[in-house]
């Protein structure tokens, strides 16, 4: 079977990197994949920052945190976030996004405020009169040399600049949206660190099934030589029991292989060091999630979902700058004042100012006007049908998970049966073959059907966490609430 030896192993792999990519294969769901790639999304830059946001590619990355020891570390589900929220690559360039939406509020909240600067000249002059065209009867035209010494402060002020006070606010939003967004990169930590220890986890659990499959097949393949040399047994039986051991074999290097990439995997999602051994303490829970209603759900989502609120900050930077492109048209007023001190020497010096108001107002850029209200206007579209695109996505979310969180339930009950069944089959055809009645070729069909009857309970048994991950991230709960989820609270 293609599925025995290593498949479900390349199940899950694909499954994580449907999770990263928002794709949908083997035991992640559509919804699952749908989830992450919408939140992704939303982790993006508010308009006019230049800082890159995190990026899909970037919660698979981290910080390395300490270096490799010859032990062997023992990691639960709770520690693997904990290290993820604080080392995780995507959390850490939402925070440096954070910082950038920071400076640039602080940059338009400057144009509000009053600039003062100042300068001090020394100067040794000579001036030629009659370079200059002066030329008087008896008089040098040469003055000089003298020295003079200018000590001086500036201020300028801008009043009743709407446009600036405009950028100020959505600027204000900006930096209130890449706040909540860094909230929300939280949320996407926790699930993607969720799913990388539950990938392990299951991993883990196919080794264990493969390894007990393993001794059954080795059982099989004594009967068949003691039968065999016993003389009740063709050498088929030996060579037929032979391949289904080697097969065994096959499956649990496989298997080991990818549960040794997938703990990379997650260690790269956690800044752990690549050569540090370490072992999974949680095993992977099975709990029934109750009383799933879809309404309430999507109900508290509006109220948890920071990357909804990031949004709607976005949406009101947007108002704010289409208000700042209308108000070019107005007249601001200007005020320019500087006082000093000048003289050939600070202790023969007089204070000097000077003081100017201004007022200017565009009379003829009516192009320009209407063009930056046309784009600005269809900033505030764009940003308002996404924001209403992405509430109802949350809502597909959720209801895709409960979709998924109930199947799954369902096919870990028959996945659970069928492998019962699939042990009472083999067992009944090692007896019948044990006692002579027949060969062991239902040996080996029954050792193929457990197999894949344990690949299919360990697949479900994921799917079914999985998708109670998925809804706690998609309510917006996954950091807070995890364990009431996975624990069927």
């Amino acid at each position: 079977m293609a599925l025995a030896s290593g498949g479900l192993g390349s199940l899950l792999l694909l499954a994580a990197v449907g999770h990263a990519q928002g794709g949908s294969t083997g035991a992640t769901t559509s919804a699952q994949a749908l989830a992450t790639e919408g939140a992704l999304q939303q982790l993006s830059a508010p308009a006019g920052q230049d800082l890159a946001a995190p990026t899909q590619g970037s919660f698979a990355g981290s910080l390395v945190e300490g270096k490799a020891t010859d032990a062997v570390v023992d990691l639960s589900l709770d520690e693997a976030i904990a290290r993820g929220l604080r080392l995780n690559l995507g959390l850490i360039l939402q925070a440096t996004a954070q910082k950038s939406a920071h400076g640039q509020q602080l940059e338009q909240l400057q144009a509000l405020l009053p600039t003062v600067t100042g300068d001090a000249s020394i100067e040794d002059e000579q001036i030629d009169l009659a370079a200059s065209g002066l030329k008087i009867p008896g008089l040098n035209p040469i003055i000089g040399p003298f020295q003079v010494v200018d000590f001086r402060a500036y201020l300028t002020q801008t009043l009743f600049n709407v446009p600036a006070l405009e950028n100020y606010i959505a600027a204000k939003h900006n930096f209130a949206a890449a706040k909540l967004s860094a909230e929300d990169a939280r949320e996407m930590v926790v699930l993607t660190v969720g799913n990388a220890y539950l990938i392990c986890i299951a991993d883990t659990a196919r080794i264990d099934a493969v390894n007990a499959e393993l001794a059954t097949a080795k059982l099989s393949l004594d009967q068949a030589i003691e039968a065999h040399d016993a003389g009740v047994s063709s050498r088929l039986d030996v060579l037929r029991a032979r391949v289904d051991y080697q097969n065994e074999q096959q499956a649990l290097i496989s298997a080991t292989n990818q549960l040794a990439k997938d703990k990379l995997t997650l260690a790269r999602v956690i800044g752990l060091p690549l050569d540090q051994a370490y072992r999974l303490t949680d095993k992977e829970p099975y709990a029934a999630l109750e009383n799933l209603d879809p309404a309430a759900a999507f109900a508290q989502a509006l109220k948890n979902r920071k990357d909804l609120a990031a949004a709607n900050e976005q949406l009101l930077a947007a108002g704010a700058a289409q208000s700042a492109a209308h108000a070019d048209q107005l007249p601001t007023a200007k005020v320019s004042a500087d006082f000093g001190d000048i003289g050939e020497t600070p202790g023969h010096s007089h204070g000097t100012y000077s003081a100017t108001g201004t007022i200017s107002a565009p009379i003829l850029q009516v192009a320009r006007t209407r063009g930056e209200n046309e784009i600005a206007g269809a900033q505030v579209v764009q940003t308002r049908d996404k924001l209403a695109d992405q509430i109802q996505q949350v809502n597909a979310d959720i209801r895709n998970s409960i979709l998924d969180i109930q199947s799954a339930a369902k096919l870990v009950e028959v996945a659970r049966s069928n492998v019962d069944l699939a042990n009472e089959e083999l067992d009944e055809a090692q007896q019948r073959f044990q006692s002579g009645v027949s060969d062991n070729l239902a040996v080996s069909q029954a050792q193929s059907s457990v197999e894949q009857a344990n690949d299919q309970y360990v697949a479900a048994l994921y799917q079914h966490n999985a998708a109670k991950l998925s809804l706690a991230r998609a309510i917006g709960v996954a950091q807070s609430n995890l364990k009431d989820y996975l624990g069927g609270k």
